[in-house]
């Protein structure tokens, strides 16, 4: 809270908020690593007391006045004021400096709202190692405190209702403290103070201990998978590799989250130069993609940490139910796709055997016309139904026998 002549943070900032409710700021994560236009901003800004404008980019600015002058703040500082604070505390309690911390995040965040939060660790003076779920650290503390009271495995169901959050994780335990997540959810906009348990403790108490175990380390645990991909056609150099994220069998249906390209690749026939794909998550939820040409080594990176980037848990669900509306049209257009591709890689390999074919001019003739037929069929007839396609792979493969 901004007061007439100083900063107040805390129980400190709480305590005289009805006498200043409009430079009194708090619900820092229902804005961080949002747009001013989100729907969801819109909405809390209707019961928020104090004022929020656009800012360049869409991003949303807090404002208060201070010393008898209006500033603008946003999101990430707002939270790296109450980090520092923490900072602080611990330090003094401590007897120590702290460089290290571990935050604790809803589940719901998405990508850019984790990334706006390391922010405001970075802000703080923090070097954060480790972004985690808020029941999850809950969870983590649970288990510590119940070490006796766990035999073989149990299934725990973590309930986190805090102050303007509401967080569930379904985890598993066992002794000698190993934690599973086996799934979690959230949302912003249920759930109010429970009085039965300290919930900020309890979530400060998992991240602790997490903290504990990495500051050796100092690096997370990523995710990730792995697929190689080959060139499309001859003496193709380069390659564009744009990543979705979604439902839908058809790329476009999707959600683009970034573009790279990979260049230098050397000539080849079509399918001879490959790319290396990897997706990597990791322990904070975000996403890198890195593309590598096999040839050559050169490596180029994409990380989604952006506005356009990963997709809202609304959005999310949103593509999901629309998937469920479309899975017949999806099948039939994978079908459809496959089959074009089967023909096209027909053609190619068709088209390479002639050349080294000995068989009786009249036959090749046939062959050649039948090859060009297709080819041009092919092209001019790029958005054919299934059934031509196939129709059109059976007659090559019976007139091109030879070939095959």
């Amino acid at each position: 809270m901004y007061h007439a002549e100083e900063r107040l943070i805390g129980d400190g900032a709480k305590n005289q908020a009805p006498m200043n409710p409009a430079n009194t700021v708090f619900d820092a994560k229902r804005l961080i690593g949002r747009r001013f236009s989100d729907s969801n901003v819109q909405e809390d800004m209707k019961l928020w007391p104090f004022k929020v404008i656009q800012g360049p980019d869409d991003t949303p600015k807090i404002v208060v006045t201070y010393k008898g002058q209006e500033k603008e703040f946003l999101a990430e500082e707002i939270s790296s004021m109450v980090l520092g604070k923490m900072k602080e505390t611990a330090e003094a309690y401590l007897g120590e400096v702290v460089k290290n911390a571990v935050i604790t995040v809803p589940t719901y965040f998405n990508d850019l709202q984790r990334q706006a939060t390391k922010d405001a660790g970075t802000i703080a003076g923090l070097n954060v190692i480790r972004m985690i779920n808020e029941p999850t650290a809950a969870a983590i503390a649970y288990g510590l405190d119940n070490k006796s009271d766990i035999a073989g495995k149990i299934n725990v169901l973590i309930f986190d209702l805090g102050g303007g959050t509401f967080d569930v994780s379904v985890m598993t335990i066992e002794e000698g403290g190993i934690f599973e997540v086996k799934a979690v959810a959230g949302d912003t906009h249920l759930g109010e103070l429970c009085k039965s348990v300290n919930p900020d403790e309890a979530v400060a108490y998992g991240a602790a201990v997490l903290a504990s175990k990495l500051s050796v380390r100092n690096t997370p645990i990523p995710t990730s998978r792995s697929k190689q991909y080959y060139t499309a056609y001859d003496n193709q150099t380069a390659v564009d590799i744009r990543v979705y994220q979604g439902e839908r069998s058809k790329s476009t249906d999707n959600h683009l989250l970034g573009t790279l390209s990979i260049s230098g690749i050397p000539p080849a026939p079509k399918g001879v130069s490959g790319v290396m794909v990897c997706f990597e998550i990791d322990a904070n939820g975000i996403l890198t993609v890195t593309a590598g040409n096999i040839s050559t080594g050169k490596v180029e990176k994409l990380t989604i940490t952006n506005a356009n980037g990963r997709l809202s848990k609304e959005e999310i669900e949103k593509k999901v139910k629309e998937a469920e509306r479309y899975k017949y049209e999806d099948q039939e257009f994978k079908k459809k796709a496959d089959a074009y591709n089967a023909l096209e890689d027909c053609l190619y390999k068709a088209k390479n055997k002639i050349k080294n074919c000995k068989v009786r001019s009249e036959i090749l003739k046939e062959m050649e016309k039948a090859i060009a037929e297709t080819t041009k069929w092919l092209t001019d007839n790029q958005a054919a139904p299934f059934a031509e396609l196939q129709l059109k792979m059976v007659h090559l493969e019976f007139v091109c026998k030879p070939l095959f």
